[in-house]
C-alpha cells in the first residue's frame, strides 16, 4: 500500500488508517457523524491526495480530451473546471473526472485513485492528436477544505480573493507561501469549501497552516467515511458503487455532461439508447421503514417483483433516517413511488426521492 506525504500525520492523530484504492487513508478520526457535522455546520479537511492528476498538453490538447470526455471541454475558459466522463466503446463509464483548463494548450485531468492506471492507458489509447500526457499523480497532494467555515478559514494564508472563485472555477497563486497552489471551488460536499494542489513536499506545512488558520472556527480532519455520507446526501455518484464500466452516463442521471453536439467515444451508441428509451435508471429513495441499505441489496416493487439494486446506503447523519441509491427498471423510476429493500431477508419499505437529498450549502 501506498502513503501520501500525510499518512503519518494522521497517524499521530490518531486516525484509523485503512486501505483505499491501493493507499494508506485515513477513514475516521473522531467518528464519522461528528466528523459529518463539523463539515455541515464548520469547517473540515480532507486529505485526498491519493487522487490522481493528468496533464494533457499540447496544441490538440483539447481534441483529445473532446474525443475521450463526453462534456464539451472547447467551451472551457482559463480558470474553469468542467464536471465530465470517459467512456468505453460501449458507452460504459472508465471514470468521472473533473477537466481544468490551465491555459488554451495545458489542461489537467482529476480522476479517481483506483482509476489512474486505467484511465492513463485509455486516455494514452486514444491518443492520436498531437498531445502529450503526463501522469503527475504521484508529485501531487490535494487537501479539501470544506464547509462553511473554509473561506474565511483560508483567506488568512493567501491574498487570493478567495469569494471571488466561482462555482467550478479555479485561481493559481501563492498559499501559505507556497506559489503556484491551485485553489479550486468544487467539493463533494454540498457543504460549499475549496480544494488545494501543491507539490507533496509542503503537504505537512500547509496542513498545519490551515489547522492554526481554521483553530477559531473548530476546524477538524476529517475521514473518507464522513466524505461517503456528505457526498451521499447530495446524491453525487462513487465511482466503483453507482457508476462503473457497465453503467452509461445516461442511466447515471448525467445526461447533463453528455453533450451530443460533438463527437466522442460511444456517442453513436449512447445517442441511440437516449432515443429507444432508458431500460434502467439511477434514483434516489429514503426508507420508510427501519433498516440500512446497503450496496447491492435487492430492490423490489409493491408486487415483490425485482426491479433492480441498490448501489450506496447510509444512515444519514443530517436527516437521521436512511438513505440511499440505486438502478431500478424505469418504469418504477419517479418520485414518491414506494419501493421495497431486501434488508437481511425483510422487505423494507422506502420511497423515491428528488436529488439532493439536503439542500446544499455552496456558494
Amino acid at each position: 500500500m501506498k502513503d501520501t506525504a500525510l499518512t503519518n500525520v494522521h497517524r499521530k492523530l490518531g486516525a484509523k488508517v485503512a486501505a483505499f484504492a491501493g493507499y494508506n487513508m485515513p477513514i475516521q478520526y473522531e467518528g464519522i457523524n461528528i466528523e459529518h457535522e463539523t463539515v455541515r455546520k464548520g469547517v473540515g479537511v480532507f486529505d485526498v491526495s491519493h487522487m490522481g492528476e493528468i496533464i494533457i498538453k499540447g496544441p490538440e490538447a483539447v481534441s483529445l480530451i473532446q474525443q475521450v470526455t463526453t462534456n464539451d471541454a472547447s467551451r472551457l475558459d482559463d480558470g474553469k473546471i468542467q464536471y465530465s466522463c470517459l467512456t468505453n466503446d460501449m458507452g460504459g463509464i472508465v471514470d468521472d473526472l473533473l477537466v481544468y483548463r490551465l491555459d488554451a494548450a495545458t489542461y489537467m485531468l482529476v480522476v479517481n485513485a483506483s482509476n489512474i492506471g486505467k484511465d492513463l492507458s485509455w486516455v494514452k489509447l486514444k491518443n492520436t492528436f498531437n498531445a502529450e500526457v503526463d501522469n503527475i499523480s504521484g508529485k501531487i497532494s490535494l487537501l479539501a477544505v470544506q464547509g462553511p467555515m473554509a473561506l474565511p478559514s483560508l483567506q488568512k494564508l493567501t491574498t487570493v480573493n478567495l469569494s471571488g472563485i466561482p462555482y467550478y472555477g479555479f485561481r493559481m497563486g501563492t498559499f501559505g507561501g507556497v506559489d503556484n497552489v491551485i485553489i479550486s471551488n468544487t467539493g463533494y460536499t454540498g457543504a460549499g469549501g475549496f480544494e488545494l494542489y501543491f507539490p507533496n513536499e509542503d503537504a505537512e506545512t500547509l496542513w498545519y497552516q490551515i489547522f492554526d488558520a481554521g483553530k477559531q472556527f473548530g476546524i477538524k480532519p476529517i475521514g473518507l467515511g464522513a466524505r461517503d455520507t456528505l457526498r451521499l446526501e447530495m446524491g453525487y455518484c462513487l465511482y466503483g458503487n453507482d457508476i462503473d464500466d457497465s453503467t452509461s452516463p445516461l442511466e447515471a442521471g448525467l445526461g447533463w455532461i453528455t453533450k451530443f453536439d460533438k463527437s466522442f467515444t460511444a456517442d453513436k451508441l449512447l445517442q441511440k439508447q437516449k432515443a429507444g428509451g432508458l431500460a434502467r435508471k439511477l434514483v434516489g429513495f429514503e426508507m420508510t421503514d427501519k433498516g440500512i441499505p446497503r450496496h447491492d441489496y435487492q430492490i423490489y416493487s409493491k408486487n415483490r417483483v425485482p426491479i433492480g439494486k441498490v448501489t450506496s446506503g447510509t444512515q444519514s447523519p443530517s436527516l437521521k433516517k436512511a438513505i440511499g441509491l440505486g438502478y431500478v427498471d424505469s418504469d418504477f423510476a419517479f418520485e414518491d413511488n414506494i419501493i421495497f429493500i431486501e434488508i437481511r431477508s425483510k422487505m423494507c419499505s422506502a420511497k423515491i426521492s428528488r436529488l439532493p437529498f439536503i439542500k446544499p450549502g455552496i456558494r
